[in-house]
């Protein structure tokens, strides 16, 4: 009788092994899906009901700068202002990061750089119309993913209350 209330009070290892291989299992595919992991947990969502995350683009700095400065050039100043106003005209949040760095000059470091060319995008949105509490500045990434230079990513964000 001892063997067999033993081996029913041990059921419950087994089944956190296997809880905690299948969630091994899913973190090594995530990580082995390298910069597709947006999209893995996107399919892993739908699969629960979950909403996929929004989808935003991404800038090259150097193409909205000038070279070395935290100064955006007239096609930089435009195109921020037309993406400005398709997000007013939805009533949408904007949410801004950056990515990766471009090399410093001797006005700048390659960080002082990067977060000064964050803040001019988002100075430049909020001069465009974009209510200052529609725009979340999430910070500065390091890394950028497979490209050199800074890249600014712009991601919608939830309708923002109207004012």
């Amino acid at each position: 009788m001892r063997a067999d209330g033993q081996m029913r009070s041990a059921r419950w290892a087994i089944s956190f092994a296997d809880l905690a291989l299948l969630l091994l299992g899913f973190f090594v595919l995530l990580q082995a899906s390298g910069h597709s992991s947006t999209q893995v947990l996107n399919g892993v969502g739908a699969q629960f009901g979950a909403k996929p995350m929004a989808q935003g683009e991404n800038w090259r700095a150097d193409a909205l700068f000038v070279p070395g400065e935290a100064m955006l050039t007239p096609a930089g100043i435009a195109k921020i202002e037309a993406v400005a106003r398709h997000y007013v005209a939805q009533g949408a949040s904007v949410e801004l990061a950056s990515a990766g760095q471009d090399s410093g000059t001797a006005r700048f470091d390659s960080w002082d750089l990067a977060a000064a060319r964050l803040g001019a995008v988002a100075r430049s949105l909020k001069n465009a119309g974009l209510r200052e509490d529609a725009l979340v500045i999430r910070g500065l990434d390091q890394r950028a993913e497979g490209a050199s230079g800074q890249v600014i990513r712009v991601i919608p964000g939830r309708r923002s209350p109207p004012h």
